[in-house]
């Protein structure tokens, strides 16, 4: 299993690979080469979202802050300033394989919100659907020492879970996970692959090692948990070498965390068994035998609601004798349902107005009883 199955892929890149810490300065010449690897990864047919750091450190360098008493206000005073610097790089950078970038900016909210977390979850996949790489960033500027992810590991890996990518890579400043640190013991050996997050694994992390990294390997294995979870798996790679992802196709050095299950089974087990159901939606026999036959829940099919949900919120799948066949993950509140039950897809907008799909539930977000 390498770099060339990944179908969905996040890339995170941090500040220390992107910033040179003695000058302060964009290390420019290494990220066109890293853009050259995303265009040859969109060229195979690979999604490619980046997640990136550095709006600090930039920032850091153009209001001459010391980056050993910086305060929260002037991190977010850096955040406000490198961020365009950082944006417009990077859309340099993909610019000149053709690429269009968009800029996404996200807080800890985000993800716990469910309304939130479900509208970046749909400007992201409608931004791949379109051929954008989307450049996601925590928003430094807005976010406080309690909502903060902290670090942009978890963070590519909270996206990861949000959008159901398969394929999660830190660029690191070391190959992988060693048994010990490389940088203080010359018997570290590196661990290719691993498949499960046991005590002795965990106890292998190390420190951050530059006054740019917020991470370190604590939250690269933290990230990797979270990850796994989502079914999704995470390579730990070298970044400091020019083309590094170019590196993992041509079979570089690199840990592997695989996870017991695909993006969409975890999706699937987390809706199952985590979420509470807010309502009921009652479907004809159509509809049932579609949901059956791995088809999403469609207007027309939809002979009645019941109860009070919001768009986002999970419902159960009624048939027309009461029983549950199926839970999932609504796209139409209680109300917006009842206007457009038993109508086409093509007339969702003329009722309401606007649309947030055909589907009223998505395969994707669906599981049905009996399986």
């Amino acid at each position: 299993m390498s770099l060339a199955d990944a179908k969905r892929l996040i890339i995170k890149v941090g500040s220390a690979l992107l910033v040179d810490e003695n000058t302060g300065k964009l290390r420019r010449a290494w990220l066109e080469a890293l853009a050259d690897d995303v265009a040859l990864l969109r060229e195979r047919g690979v999604e490619v979202i980046v997640v990136s750091s550095g709006a600090i450190a930039m920032g850091r360098r153009l209001l001459g802050l010391d980056h050993r008493t910086i305060s929260l206000a002037d991190k977010q005073a850096a955040a406000a300033t490198g961020q365009i610097s950082l944006s417009q790089v990077w859309q340099e950078a993909l610019g000149r394989n053709g690429l269009i970038m968009a800029q996404v900016l996200v807080t800890l909210e985000d993800m716990e919100s469910r309304r939130r977390y479900l509208n970046a979850r749909g400007t992201l996949n409608a931004l791949l659907a379109r051929g954008a790489v989307p450049l996601i960033n925590e928003n430094d500027t807005v976010a406080t020492e309690e909502i903060r992810f902290g670090d942009n590991d978890r963070l590519g890996a909270k996206v990861a879970h949000m959008i159901s990518a398969d394929t999660l890579v830190l660029l690191s400043d070391i190959d992988g996970l060693y048994t010990a640190d490389p940088r203080k013991n010359p018997d570290a050996t590196l661990i290719p692959t691993v498949r499960e997050l046991t005590p002795e694994i965990m106890d292998m992390a190390g420190a951050a090692p530059t006054m740019y990294s917020s991470g370190g390997m604590v939250t690269k294995l933290q990230a990797a948990e979270i990850a796994m979870k989502a079914g999704c798996r995470m390579m730990i790679a070298r970044g400091t070498i020019y083309h590094p992802l170019k590196a993992q196709l041509e079979g570089g050095p690199h840990t592997l965390f695989l996870p017991s299950e695909s993006p969409l089974a975890a999706r699937r087990h987390w809706i199952a068994t985590s979420l509470s159901a807010r309502g009921a939606i009652i479907v004809d026999g159509g509809a049932a035998k579609a949901l059956r036959a791995g088809k999403n829940l469609l207007a027309a099919g939809i002979a009645g609601v019941d109860g009070s949900f919001k768009h986002g919120d999970a419902v159960r799948i009624l048939d027309a004798e009461g029983t549950e066949i199926a839970r999932g993950i609504t796209s139409y509140s209680a109300e917006e349902t009842r206007l457009i039950k038993g109508h086409s897809s093509q007339e969702i907008e003329t009722a309401l107005g606007y649309s947030r799909g055909n589907a009223v539930i998505h395969s994707d977000d669906l599981v049905i009883a009996d399986q």
